[in-house]
């Protein structure tokens, strides 16, 4: 009798360990690398929030099925302050925890470790979060891209400038390959049109506070409006000096300056009057904007597009993985984004929208351009920047942007 009753505790044990091991989620390991300290670290830890949030939220969802096996994601976060090397070193770490996937949103950090995530046996999809074009030209077949093309800002950003008769611009924006590529694309545009460039003065916006220097040189040569920005943090100081040292023009922000965070930095609007940028999230009207809530409720903190973008990039990974049937094999997983996003994402469960990806990774966002006016947010814009009209039209049907203009982009 005491043998059958082991045998019987030995088969229940064995049951309740089988079950509860098959109930169990296997888990995806996803890696962040970005500047989580120095002047950047606002900008890192807004895209590091959005990333964190997504996993959190489909993990209490209880996972992702792919081939019929649950999965939940783990996500690793390593500080690299905006140094390529460091990011590298960071990456390498991914790579020995088997990360499928890594999220970046620095060019000059992205591009080194775009050198690394396609070697055999340690391949992982680079989720990058940068608008230079320079990107799609560097022929990685792992990398997806979860923001908008510069070159779709400097279009629209130098006309609205024309249209105000300046034809008078200085240039103060940050140094790197990011700000290199935005000030020579600009540069081009702008003499194209016949604007002339009367500066040239890069700063450093990862690592300087004080910008006297270059915005003293620009401002000598009598600009009607600047060219400015890099992270929101230190582009706010920028506005700042400027106007201090007697600046009344306009101003042109890059896209990495977000001008809602830079109103809350500086508690003003008016300082920042006859400016032109990226709308704010907020500034979009979609039905899912609860987002907002949820994030500033958990974060203590105002949302942006690094956070919301970088958000519903990781809702786009998983959707490409339970298409591909896989978790680990990156190049199924990059190939199946097309397919994945064949059904749009749309603004009643995100916070923005996507319909689709390029060919060479960039996924289809519409931009979202804000101007200020008279000390005062005017109504953003959504423009599409892709395809004809005809996909100009399919994208304004099935947008639920509806209280903002989509305008199509004409190349």
């Amino acid at each position: 009798m005491k043998y059958l009753k082991g045998l019987v505790c030995l088969f229940v044990a064995v049951f309740v360990m089988s079950w509860t091991g098959s109930s169990r989620a296997d888990e995806i390991v996803l890696g962040y690398t970005g500047p989580l300290s120095g002047p950047a670290a606002e900008y890192g830890q807004d895209i590091l929030y959005g990333v964190e949030m997504a996993v959190n939220e489909i993990n209490a969802a209880g996972g992702i099925f792919v081939s019929g096996k649950k999965y939940t994601f783990k996500l690793i976060k390593l500080d690299d302050r905006a140094d390529p090397t460091q990011a590298v070193n960071n990456a390498r770490r991914f790579q020995s925890d088997k990360a499928i996937a890594v999220f970046n949103g620095v060019f000059n950090t992205t591009a080194p470790m775009m050198k690394i995530n396609e070697e055999k046996g340690r391949e992982f999809i680079m989720m990058a979060y940068t608008s230079t074009p320079k990107i799609e030209t560097l022929g990685n077949k792992l990398m997806v891209d979860t923001t908008v093309t510069f070159t779709t800002y400097v279009q629209v950003f130098a006309e609205w400038a024309f249209k105000k008769g300046w034809k008078k611009c200085a240039m103060v924006v940050t140094l790197g390959a990011y700000g290199d590529e935005w000030r020579q694309s600009f540069r081009e545009y702008w003499e194209k049109r016949g604007g002339v460039i009367t500066a040239d003065k890069p700063a450093n916006y990862y690592t300087e506070t004080d910008f006297s220097s270059p915005i003293a040189a620009a401002l000598a040569t009598k600009p009607d409006v600047m060219l400015i920005g890099g992270p929101s943090a230190t582009t706010a100081l920028v506005i700042e000096q400027a106007r201090g040292m007697g600046f009344k023009g306009g101003f042109i922000m890059i896209d990495q300056a977000k001008q809602d965070y830079i109103a809350k930095v500086l508690k003003s609007v008016k300082v920042m009057d006859n400016l032109i940028g990226t709308g704010g999230v907020v500034s979009v009207a979609m039905p899912g904007s609860v987002f907002e809530k949820r994030y500033t409720e958990k974060y203590k903190r105002m949302v942006t597009w690094e956070c919301a973008l970088n958000y519903t990039g990781v809702y786009a990974l998983a959707k490409a993985m339970t298409v591909a049937g896989t978790v680990s094999d990156a190049y199924r997983i990059r190939a199946s984004f097309a397919k994945a996003l064949e059904t749009p994402m749309l603004g009643d469960k995100y916070p923005n929208e996507v319909f689709g990806i390029e060919p060479a990774g960039r996924l289809r966002i519409m931009a979202s351009v804000g101007t200020i006016t008279n000390g005062k947010f005017d109504k953003s814009e959504l423009y599409v920047w892709w395809g004809d009209q005809r996909e100009y039209e399919r994208v304004k049907k099935l947008s639920t942007a509806t209280s903002n203009p989509i305008i199509w982009l004409k190349r």
